[in-house]
């Protein structure tokens, strides 16, 4: 149980180093879109071969599909309400007073972006194989431009402090999450489990592409195509 709690921290503990970079580094904005590119290729590769591919596998054709259309459906309509709110620009490495931003609402953006992944990091100890590498991974990798960004749209409006210790709680939530996920799909049937898969799958695909996709290739130029699709390649082998 405390397994799924650790992972899901270790994981999201590449929001803090991100932030850590950003806060005293300077780093090109094209390295970080690079970092996003590759990150949009593992979680690609995540959802695909470890949600999609095991919803498939545990509960049928329906469950996955309905489960998946579900997760696209209610995470575009929670990125609606946040992106009102002024978090839109949560994966954005333009400062605050640059855009029409909220930090209230880049934080809230960031963890609506986490729980779902977290939830199935959780859920993935239920194998009883260990943790998924793949989730860890892809999930590690796309958490660090996500806190670099972030951070950057943060800090016309927080101090240093202020920033770090809302990404601490965002590293918090996100082994919470974990753990939720642990202890609450143990109780489920197996088609009820795969679609709940296949809701994250799909709220990982809408999140990747209309928040990681549009800056990445904003600030990394057409190279992050290939940048994007050596991450699915790396998220595939891990997969084997």
């Amino acid at each position: 149980m405390w397994t799924a709690f650790m992972w899901g921290g270790i994981s999201a503990s590449a929001v803090v180093i991100g932030a850590l970079a950003a806060l005293f580094l300077k780093i090109p904005k094209r390295v970080i879109g690079w970092i996003m590119a590759f990150g949009t290729g593992t979680l690609i590769g995540a959802a695909t071969f470890e949600l999609l591919g095991d919803a498939l596998n545990d509960g049928g054709i329906i469950p996955t599909a309905i489960g998946f259309t579900a997760g696209a459906v209610v995470y575009t309509l929670f990125d609606l309400l946040v992106s009102a709110k002024g978090g839109a620009g949560r994966k954005r490495s333009a400062k605050s007073g640059d855009s029409n931003q909220s930090g209230l609402g880049i934080f809230a953006g960031t963890v609506m972006d986490a729980i779902p992944e977290s939830i199935m990091l959780g859920a993935s100890l239920l194998a009883g194989n260990g943790v998924s590498v793949v989730l860890v991974v892809s999930i590690f990798v796309s958490n660090i431009p996500e806190g670099l960004s972030s951070t950057v749209g943060l800090q016309g409006q927080y101090s240093r402090g202020k920033i770090i210790l809302m990404w601490l709680s965002v590293l918090l939530i996100s082994a919470l999450a974990a753990l939720g996920g642990y202890l609450f799909l143990e109780q489920l049937p197996e088609e009820m489990g795969a679609a709940i898969g296949a809701f994250a799958g799909g709220g990982i695909i809408a999140m990747i592409c209309s928040t990681m996709m549009p800056e990445a290739f904003e600030e990394g130029g057409p190279v992050v195509g290939l940048i994007a699709s050596m991450g699915l390649l790396v998220s595939l082998l891990l997969d084997i």
